[in-house]
């Protein structure tokens, strides 16, 4: 079993076990726990996805992501990038908006001052009531029309806030400069095949990245799906 093929039956299992996960990788649970003074169990995961973020990237978004692989399952629909530009930057919005809230909801708490990993579900299930079933179907069918309408991984691009804490992550690990997973490329062994850009699930232009040597990007969910395409070896997944 190859590594890809491992990739993909992570994220198959992370998709299919979504009806009992939701709550706990939910932006929108934590902003409710919160304004309880509650920590939940999507705050324990998304903090600890962001402190692993400074370490390994964006793996969360490539390797383990359940709405990531729904879109990604879509993409054998709409296999186009998606136009990028200053749409990219919604995200950033989303995230501040979301951050902002978070203090909001906390300070008008009193302060965080109780625990629940399984806050809002039924016997740390997330998905048993119609209610329930109801934002999981919605939250599905959000998914996919940006997958087929804004191309490749649309909501990853343009409106996801959790991303945005990867890559500030990052941005800071790049500055520092300490070990962190990372794609390297050596462009002497590029035949220009272009099978890089075509297999990235986030529709990025690898094969410019490559010719440009520059492959650090906010948007490489480090996959490396490029990497074990390349017919040369061109591209490696190492940590350094």
């Amino acid at each position: 079993m190859n590594r890809q093929q491992i990739r993909k039956i992570l994220l198959f299992w992370m998709f299919i076990s979504l009806p009992v996960t939701l709550i706990y990788v939910s932006p929108v649970i934590l902003v409710k726990g919160a304004s309880e003074g509650i920590i939940t169990g999507s705050m324990i995961l998304i903090t600890l996805t962001f402190i692993a973020s400074f370490f390994v990237g964006r793996v969360w978004c490539g390797w383990f992501c359940p709405m990531g692989a729904e879109q990604e399952l879509c993409a054998e629909i709409q296999k186009s990038p998606v136009s990028g530009g200053k749409l990219n930057c919604i995200k950033y919005g989303v995230w501040l908006l979301w951050i902002l809230i978070i203090g909001f909801v906390i300070y008008n708490a009193g302060g965080l001052y109780a625990a629940d990993v399984f806050y809002d579900t039924d016997s740390g299930i997330s998905v048993t009531e119609p209610g329930a079933f109801m934002v999981y179907f919605i939250l599905l069918g959000v998914l996919f029309l940006f997958a087929v309408i804004a191309g490749k991984r649309g909501f990853c691009h343009y409106v996801c806030p959790i991303c945005v804490n990867f890559i500030i992550a990052r941005k800071i690990r790049n500055l520092i400069r300490w070990p962190a997973l990372h794609l390297d490329a050596d462009k002497s062994l590029c035949i220009q095949c272009n099978k890089c850009s075509k297999t990235c699930p986030m529709g990025l232009d690898v094969k410019g990245m490559v010719n440009e040597g520059k492959m650090e990007n906010p948007d490489c969910i480090l996959c490396a799906s490029c990497a074990d395409i390349c017919p040369r070896d061109a591209i490696t997944f190492r940590f350094l």
